[in-house]
């Protein structure tokens, strides 16, 4: 079941608010919020009990919400996108130190999955996306998970449906070619 426009709406609304939703991705169920609004970035990672040195994935809709946070595309990464494809890439100068951690390089991902995509085309950016639950336990992959472990601590729940990865997407550096998180 995917979200109707005027859910996404919602999301995209409370989103471009400083709010921070989940939604459904390529294999579960990510926490997103403006990447650019380091209040909303620290919030998720107090919901995930995440250190902001671990850095945060971001994904867009296409190559141009990625444009203010990559100082440039390799080929390589271009031909994997959209799809379910995270690359670390060289971070432009005005890529917020919050997204990176304490990691030379900035992940990011240009997603093929339907709803996640539309939700950053809506909200008209670049999302951050980490798996919605706290730190160790299994990610939440339907939305009555979420609704049960985290709701109360979210501004917004989109419903939706995972894609059909079974793990998290791979992570590669294209700088060295190195799988940094296998498939």
């Amino acid at each position: 079941m995917h979200s109707c426009a005027g859910e996404l709406a919602i999301a995209a609304s409370v989103l471009r608010a400083g709010g921070v939703v989940a939604y459904a991705t390529e294999s579960c169920f990510g926490l997103g919020c403006d990447p650019r609004d380091r209040q909303a970035v620290m919030r998720v990672l107090r919901i995930k009990g995440r250190s902001v040195g671990k850095g945060l994935i971001l994904i867009a809709a296409n190559i141009e919400q990625l444009e203010s946070y990559v100082a440039r595309f390799p080929r390589k990464a271009l031909t994997t996108w959209p799809g379910p494809y995270t690359w670390l890439l060289e971070p432009s100068p005005s890529a917020p130190r919050w997204i990176r951690g304490q990691h030379p390089r900035i992940a990011v991902r240009v997603t093929d999955h339907a709803q996640a995509a539309a939700l950053c085309q809506v909200a008209g950016m670049a999302l951050v996306s980490t798996s919605a639950n706290r730190a160790g336990e299994r990610p939440a992959r339907s939305y009555r998970e979420v609704q049960r472990r985290l709701r109360a601590e979210l501004d917004y729940v989109l419903r939706g449906r995972i894609g059909d990865l079974k793990t998290p997407t791979p992570i590669t550096d294209a700088a060295t070619g190195k799988i940094v998180r296998s498939a």
